[in-house]
């Protein structure tokens, strides 16, 4: 288990073991979110929206017109 020390600035330092196994690096941006039950969660935010590019594959049905997508209209 690591610890780390609040300063009177509130600033903390991520424990060596803890930046290595989360993967962060200087400048990486983390997020904190509390729990119901009072645990804290630490997620580091080290994926950029550019790395979605090319996720998702493009419908192989080719593309539906507006008019054919409207309900009730023959």
């Amino acid at each position: 288990m690591s610890e780390a020390t609040l300063t009177s600035k509130g600033q903390i330092t991520i424990p060596a073991d803890i930046r290595k196994s989360m993967a962060i690096n200087p400048k990486d941006r983390l997020t904190f979110t509390p729990m119901p039950d009072g645990t804290v969660v630490l997620r580091a935010k080290t994926k950029s929206i550019k790395d979605l590019k090319g996720m998702l594959k493009p419908p192989n049905e080719g593309y539906v017109a507006i008019a054919d997508m409207q309900m009730g209209g023959d």
